[in-house]
Order: C-alpha cells, then sequence, then structure tokens
C-alpha cells in the first residue's frame, strides 16, 4: 500500500495534527455524553486524514490497453477565456472542451492529469485512467467570476505545474509525459493593460516532459466576453453585460501568440493556433504509444484507492453529528426554560411593587 497524498505532507501535518490535539484534548477534559460526542468527533478528524492520505493499492499492468502515457492539461479560465471569437462566435473555452476530448480519444489508454489556472492555480483533476472524468470537466469548464479577476498570468500554472512534473518523475520516472498548455497567452494586470514585466520561463520544466503543445486561442482581431457571477444567468449565452475596460468601453481580448510560442519554445513542444474544432491529429502524429509500450518502458503502475471505507465511516458520523445537534437545540430551551421564568416572575414582582 501507498500514500498519494491529496495534499502536500506539511499541509497534511499543519491542519490535521493540530485538530487531532485539540480532540483529544477536548475528550480527555469531557465526561458522560460530552466524552462521546468527542470521541465521535476524533474519529471524524481521523477519518478526514486518512482520505487526504488517499491510501491505495499499486500494481503493476501490461495491457495493450493501458499505455504508460502521462496526459497533462493546462487549462487558462481566466475572463479572457471568454471572449467570443472562436469558430464563429463562441466562447474560446468551447475549443478548449473541443479539444480536450479529442485529445482523450486520441490518446486512448493514457493517465490524465487537469490543472487550471484563473487568478490562481489549481489541480482540478489528479492523474487518472478515467477519460470521461475528463470530458466531464471539459463540459462543464466556466470562465473564472468577474468579481474575482486579478488580469491574466499566464506562468501563473509555472509553480503547480513543476511541482507536479517533480512529483510523476520521481513516482514513476520511466512514464511519459505529455503536456497540452490551452490559453490565449495574454499577460495583462486586471485593468486589462499589457503587463510590463514579461513572464517566468518554463523552459527548467522541459526535461520533465516528452511532448505535447502550446495551443492558442483567440483572433488578432480580439472579441468580447460577457461578465460572469457564477451563476447559469451569466456568462457566455446570456443577456449578461459584456466586460468593460478602464474606459467604459467593452474590453477586447486579443490572443498574444508571441507568448504562447516562447512557452512552446521553451517547453520544447509545438504551437497549434485553434480558431476552430479542427482535427488534432498533427498534435499527436509523432506520439506513438505502441512505441511507447515497447520501448523498455511498458509496465504501467496504477493505483487503485482504499479510501472509502474512511469516506463511508464519516458519513455515518456526520449523520450521528447533525442528528445529536437537533436533539440538543430543544434540549437546552427545556434547561432554559425555568430560568426564563423566574427572570418573568422577578420582572412582574418587580412591576407591583413599583
Amino acid at each position: 500500500m501507498t500514500l498519494r497524498m491529496l495534499w502536500p505532507l506539511w499541509a497534511m501535518i499543519a491542519v490535521f495534527v493540530p485538530m487531532l490535539a485539540l480532540c483529544v484534548w477536548r475528550l480527555r477534559a469531557s465526561r458522560g455524553e460530552r466524552r462521546v460526542d468527542w470521541i465521535r468527533r476524533t474519529v471524524m478528524v481521523a477519518c478526514v486524514a486518512v482520505i487526504g492520505l488517499c491510501p491505495a493499492i499499486p500494481s503493476t499492468e501490461n495491457d495493450g490497453l493501458v499505455s504508460n502515457a502521462e496526459i497533462y492539461f493546462v487549462v487558462d479560465r481566466t475572463g479572457s477565456m471568454a471572449a467570443e471569437d472562436y469558430d464563429g462566435g463562441q466562447p474560446r473555452l468551447a475549443g478548449v472542451s473541443h479539444d480536450m476530448t479529442a485529445l482523450t480519444q486520441a490518446l486512448p489508454g493514457s493517465r490524465y492529469a487537469i490543472i487550471a489556472f484563473d487568478s490562481q492555480s489549481t489541480r482540478q483533476l489528479p492523474l487518472t485512467t478515467d477519460s470521461r472524468a475528463v470530458r466531464s470537466w471539459a463540459d462543464t469548464v466556466r470562465q473564472e467570476i468577474t468579481a474575482y479577476s486579478a488580469g491574466s498570468s499566464i506562468d501563473r500554472p509555472l509553480d503547480q505545474l513543476r511541482t507536479t512534473l517533480e512529483a510523476a518523475a520521481e513516482r514513476n520516472p520511466s512514464n511519459v509525459r505529455l503536456v497540452f498548455f490551452m490559453s490565449d497567452g495574454e499577460n495583462t494586470t486586471g485593468s486589462g493593460s499589457d503587463a510590463s514585466d514579461g513572464f517566468a520561463s518554463f523552459a527548467d520544466l522541459a526535461p520533465l516532459i516528452d511532448g505535447g503543445a502550446v495551443l492558442g486561442y483567440g483572433t488578432a482581431e480580439g472579441g468580447r466576453m460577457r461578465s460572469y457571477d457564477g451563476t447559469s444567468n451569466s456568462g457566455y449565452g446570456t443577456d449578461a453585460p459584456y466586460i468593460t475596460d478602464d474606459t467604459g468601453a467593452d474590453a477586447i481580448s486579443r490572443i498574444d501568440e508571441t507568448a504562447l510560442r516562447t512557452v512552446a519554445d521553451q517547453l520544447g513542444i509545438q504551437y497549434s493556433h485553434r480558431i476552430a474544432p479542427d482535427d488534432i491529429t498533427p498534435l499527436v502524429s509523432d506520439v506513438n504509444l505502441e512505441a511507447i509500450a515497447d520501448d523498455g518502458r511498458r509496465d504501467l503502475t496504477t493505483y487503485t484507492d482504499v479510501y472509502w471505507p474512511a469516506a463511508a465511516l464519516l458519513g455515518l458520523l456526520l449523520a450521528w453529528e447533525a442528528w445529536d445537534l437537533s436533539r440538543e437545540v430543544p434540549k437546552r430551551k427545556r434547561e432554559n426554560e425555568p430560568q426564563r421564568r423566574d427572570r418573568q416572575r422577578a420582572m412582574a414582582m418587580s412591576g407591583k411593587g413599583g
């Protein structure tokens, strides 16, 4: 058994050790029913910690339907990716969605991961062989909430991608790693002006990957973007107002192919301009999964997650906790009733005395 850990070890320690210490301290100080409550809460915290550690059983597969290719999708979700200049007026994210689905179909049997970036960079999907999870995410991806926008920064996912690739290389050094970087290349401040500081280099990641592509979305003429507040009544396809610039006019987002080509050169992979749902075969024509499987790196280590018992137990304990809290409210009302009557009686007597 191995621990895949959803969070870094230092984060797990920083979060769960204090929580467990608090629960144990309250447990030792409690008596009667309160002691049962804190036993339950201690076990709940332990269950969440187990889920965070993500225990898994590794196994080695040797199957022609499974390759040892790892596909990393790095997806730009900033507001500019909602610009309506893809394939006759659709948002750029529609192109991202199409290409992610097409790439999973062109590279079957691989393992897939998703890193998304807007005002921050987050891992949306850890490595999985479930291509349906990728397609589901791609079908529902939306731009960031407009009010939270902090501008576009093409190097925002750099640290997250580096950490992910280094961990993957350490865990499975013989696997093949492909990166598909999907963005419009804009590198701007929140006001829409050009960012003057450029961006950090991706060159040190080149030794960690075996291929992939930088996919650029948008046009030189650019497009407008609907504002998005996180609800279905905003964003593309609604009557939500367009995002405006500092002058009050509709903001126009334009692709920055120079930045995108620079990232591609730094990573040592190809660049492709995507303005319509064209065939993605040229992007993967040099990726021969059969050759990958036969080049001495055929065996693929897969993992079966076994944290589900902790998740099931946590669900039961949460239900118990909710039920216990629902009983606590009327119980406290009954306990406070004599005090309330005493106060009312005292007030009545005080009124008579006056």
